[in-house]
């Protein structure tokens, strides 16, 4: 492992990346939800066809918006999903059935797109979590995103939704170590790891997380609401605790209201500063 790790150094110090890297050579633009659920975003909430022609719409306006870079088209999925109710073993998540996941990554080939698996720990911890996925991980397509806000494993008897979570430095070191080795192990080109942010204590002792070239970081801004407050939560948690790349997220159905907002254009996203080159709508 540290001897891959070294090799991975010596290869990023000269090109500045591992082959096959995504970032920053591509923008991706996601489409996020859960396949099985209309209520958790635009990946789900309409059917399979209708949002993959709206996916490519949005695909698009992307590469008109900004030809300089191409548009790598995503779907983000929702894979092991916070709970309403403590389950048998009282970890507050569920994890999608191996035919649902099957199917998102098969939903992913057929129309060219990369798979992002999102990771909601509930009351149970990535360490426990992550290895759940591991098999479809070795599929080079498909990526990993993690989610603080459902992360509650410091807050006992904290149901999900009830307070916004936590994940320390250490927490997304493990994670990115755990792609690191898979990469490694599988021969695959750089894994691409989101973070969801929208508060400062979502992530701790951020200045502590370790950058492995196998494994390309964002820190997504995850906030809804009206451009100005969605352009300062970029800038208060995403900007201002720099540690790769940075992403940026829109909502359908919340940054709209009340009017005169509106959902940000690829324009205004592209001119924020750093240009997020992870977007995703939900």
């Amino acid at each position: 492992m540290q001897r891959d790790s070294l090799k991975a150094d010596s290869i990023a110090k000269k090109s500045g990346q591992l082959p096959g890297a995504i970032l920053p050579g591509h923008r991706i633009v996601a489409f996020y939800g859960n396949i099985r659920s209309k209520g958790m975003g635009i990946l789900g909430r309409e059917p399979k066809e209708q949002m993959f022609r709206k996916l490519e719409k949005v695909l698009g306006e992307w590469q008109a918006a900004d030809p300089s870079r191409p548009v790598q088209g995503a779907i983000h999925n929702v894979a092991i999903t916070a709970q309403g109710t403590p389950g048998k073993d009282g970890k507050w998540r569920l994890m999608n059935s191996k035919a649902t996941i099957e199917e998102v990554i098969r939903w992913g080939k057929e129309h060219n797109v990369i798979v992002f698996l999102d990771v909601q720990p509930g009351h149970s911890t990535l360490q426990a979590e992550l290895p759940k996925l591991e098999p479809y991980l070795k599929d080079p397509i498909v990526h990993l995103g993690i989610d603080p806000e459902f992360s509650l494993a410091t807050m006992p008897g904290v149901r999900p939704n009830q307070k916004i979570g936590t994940l320390d430095a250490k927490d997304i070191n493990f994670t990115i170590n755990f792609l690191a080795r898979i990469v490694s192990e599988n021969k695959l080109p750089p894994k691409v790891l989101t973070v969801h942010r929208f508060t400062r204590k979502m992530v701790s002792n951020y200045k502590n997380i370790k950058l492995d070239p196998r494994v390309q970081v964002v820190m997504h801004m995850d906030g809804h609401g009206d451009p100005t407050l969605k352009k300062d939560s970029y800038k208060a948690y995403i900007v201002n605790e720099p540690v790769q790349y940075t992403g940026f997220k829109l909502f359908y159905e919340y940054d709209a209201r009340p009017k005169p907002h509106h959902i940000m254009t690829p324009e205004e996203v592209i001119a924020l500063t750093p240009s997020p080159l992870y977007v995703q709508y939900q």
